[in-house]
């Protein structure tokens, strides 16, 4: 594995946000309460909230396959490759298996807000879909070619920013207001206090 690739950047670009968002809820008044307040009401339609599950999952998976591919290639950690009688199952496969899964579930308005009340099954379903299409388009070049070229392309890891960049950029569209008005309000008791300060002198 090489000293450092993008999916590092990535997954510290991740826990940047969920931290953000920890210290979003201490500084908040009514904490986690309003923080899960804010969220209902910048996602209040089911599918919004399906697109941006989806779009974490995927983030998060692609960026995590990178790096396993990269020590299992190295020959770091506990990770192998999975093998059956001597053949390599891509990890492509698991993807289509995935994707399969989640389309049949679909077709059986499994997860849609058809069927259920709840909003776990549809976040549960664009949670494996996300996954799904980060297993499958992370081998895009082998299905491509039919061939196990996976390793041989050049500038691979400019790719693989490319494809993080979009899942990050995706992530921003969609939950980017809901972030934004969680920052106005851990910033609106700190200005109300300078406000009051600069009142009383």
């Amino acid at each position: 594995m090489g000293a450092f690739h993008p999916a590092h950047i990535a997954l510290f670009v991740f826990a940047g946000l969920v931290l953000a968002l920890a210290v979003f809820s201490l500084v908040i008044r009514g904490g986690w309460r309003r923080v899960y307040e804010l969220y209902r009401e910048h996602f209040s339609k089911p599918h919004r909230e399906r697109q941006l599950v989806a779009a974490i999952a995927f983030y998060l998976s692609f960026a995590v396959v990178r790096l396993l591919t990269h020590s299992i290639r190295a020959g770091r950690g506990p990770f192998h490759n999975v093998e059956v009688g001597g053949r390599h199952i891509h990890h492509l496969v698991w993807g289509i298996l995935l994707l399969l899964t989640v389309g049949y579930g679909w077709l059986l308005q499994f997860g849609t807000d058809i069927r259920s009340r709840s909003r776990w099954p549809g976040r549960t379903m664009s949670f494996l879909y996300g996954v799904g299409a980060a297993l499958t388009l992370d081998e895009f070049a082998l299905w491509l070619n039919l061939s196990d070229v996976y390793w041989e392309r050049q500038g691979r890891a400019s790719i693989d920013a490319v494809l993080l960049f979009g899942g990050l950029l995706a992530i921003g569209l969609l939950g980017g207001h809901f972030l934004a008005s969680l920052a106005k309000e851990a910033v609106h008791p700190l200005r109300t206090r300078g406000e009051g300060h600069l009142l009383r002198h």
